[in-house]
């Protein structure tokens, strides 16, 4: 089985270390293509107004300066003779739960393979922001990431589906699948600041997000101390509203 692995905390994150020694519990053909640099945030964006590089570290490792899209891109039709089996995207530093999946360089990824047909897999480690330790980080996703591919390298995927997969800072009780859920409001805040030259710049802040813990979300999963194991589909297309809208444009 050849397993292309990628991510978005870029080349030299320590996640990716960590997915590439899950991903040799299953096979020795195990390839690199990864942002060289971090993308955290990048989501589903290509790189269009200037160039793109691949540079080799190795027989089968590989970086792009670019987004997550660019790697799996770059992977498949500039590195790869033949297209993987599998992907894996992450194991991300932080959580990729709820509509933060929208902004996510880590589930693009995995988006970009599933667009491409391609088994394609997700993983994020949350964090609390108490474990400064990287080995302490990342103890649940070596622990609990085979365990949570074994039974989806044979299980059916529908056309343009990707699974996420979330494990929680704490100690794991065991698996669910579950929905995406949704926080209750914009993450976030805007800092303000001055360059060196008096120029006033913005900047992203990000801090902890209130949500009420609806029933059957990965929110509420990683809450309870599970990994949440959530199925994506890339059709947006709210079908019921086709129809009522349609009627709309007929009067």
């Amino acid at each position: 089985m050849r397993i292309l692995v990628t991510n978005d905390d870029g080349y030299h994150a320590p996640g990716l270390t960590v997915l590439e020694e899950i991903a040799a519990q299953f096979s020795d053909d195990i390839w690199v293509c990864a942002p060289s640099e971090e993308q955290s945030g990048a989501g589903h964006s290509l790189t269009l107004n200037q160039p793109v590089r691949l540079q080799k570290f190795g027989d089968r490792r590989f970086a792009v300066t670019g987004t997550p899209t660019d790697s799996v891109m770059m992977g498949l039709r500039e590195v790869l003779d033949s297209p993987p089996d599998l992907i894996l995207s992450g194991v991300n530093r932080g959580a990729n739960l709820g509509d933060d999946i929208t902004y996510s360089g880590t589930v693009s990824a995995a988006i970009e393979g599933a667009l491409a047909g391609i088994r394609s897999i997700a993983l994020s480690q949350v964090y609390n922001g108490e474990t400064r330790d990287t080995d302490a980080e990342f103890v649940n996703a070596r622990e609990w990431g085979p365990k949570v591919i074994q039974p989806l390298l044979d299980a059916p995927f529908a056309d343009r589906t990707l699974v996420n997969v979330n494990f929680p800072p704490g100690p794991a009780k065991g698996i669910r699948v579950v929905r995406q859920g949704f926080h209750d409001y914009l993450r976030g805040s805007i800092v303000e600041g001055r360059d060196p030259r008096g120029h006033r710049y913005f900047w992203f802040g990000l801090h902890a997000i209130e949500h009420t813990l609806d029933h059957g979300t990965d929110l509420e999963a990683i809450d309870d101390g599970h990994v949440a194991v959530t199925p994506l589909q890339l059709d947006l297309t709210h079908y019921s509203s086709i129809d009522t809208l349609g009627r709309r444009f007929e009067e």
